[in-house]
């Protein structure tokens, strides 16, 4: 079944930060994934329910990522684009 419904797909994700000042993880090969989600309110909860689980691991943080922000599906992608670049 498919939906004429934009996706606004969103990515959950955290672990543990160099310092409480900083966005880059400490192990960036350990990121925890909590899961992506169709909308932002789901990716919500389950931000929530992860910053509430580690509250007390003071560097330990979650984000969320606007994976629909990341590129524009109707202007094509140049190879760098494909790359991350």
């Amino acid at each position: 079944m498919t939906s004429n419904k934009t996706q606004r797909l969103h990515l959950v994700f955290g672990g543990e930060l160099v310092s409480t000042q900083s966005t880059a993880f400490k192990d960036p090969d350990n990121i925890h994934i909590v899961g992506m989600f169709p909308n932002y309110e789901a990716a919500y909860k389950a931000w929530k329910a992860e910053a509430q689980r580690t509250v007390d691991e003071a560097q330990t943080r979650y984000f969320i990522a606007h994976i629909h922000r990341l590129r524009d599906e109707e202007q094509p992608a140049s190879s760098t684009e494909e790359l991350g670049n």
